[in-house]
């Protein structure tokens, strides 16, 4: 399982779901889709009607890849931070009955609010 408590594994950019969306195709159940997508050096979150998927890309080569599926139906309780003048990052804290917290940073052109948006829509 990703260490989600390392927050520098995770500045993440906004990225076109159709770059992503090969990769965890297999994975979508019948009427899931992709609705936002974010992207690290190599790792990516996809974000989808029904759950979180994050993507830790392993190795090498980059083969080896670790997938951990967040259903939003375990989330408790989720905060965001919008990035400032002089901090740059926005956050995505979402906890998880069972798991924890999950600390997700993005990059100050990510659209937090729209996310936060997405979060209480298929949370509440």
């Amino acid at each position: 399982m990703i260490d989600f408590s390392n927050g520098s594994v995770f500045k993440l950019s906004p990225v076109n779901p159709q770059d992503i969306l090969p990769a965890v195709a297999p994975l979508l159940i019948q009427g899931e889709e992709a609705i936002a997508c974010f992207k690290a050096v190599r790792d990516f979150v996809v974000f989808t009607n029904k759950r979180l998927i994050a993507v830790n890309v392993q190795g090498m080569t980059g083969r080896k890849r670790d997938y951990t599926s967040l259903p939003y139906s375990k989330i408790q309780a989720f905060s965001i931070e919008t990035a400032g003048t002089f901090d740059l990052d926005a956050e995505l804290d979402l906890w998880f009955s069972g798991l924890g917290i999950v600390r997700l940073e993005f990059k100050g052109k990510s659209d937090i609010r729209q996310l936060s948006h997405l979060i209480a829509t298929y949370t509440l």
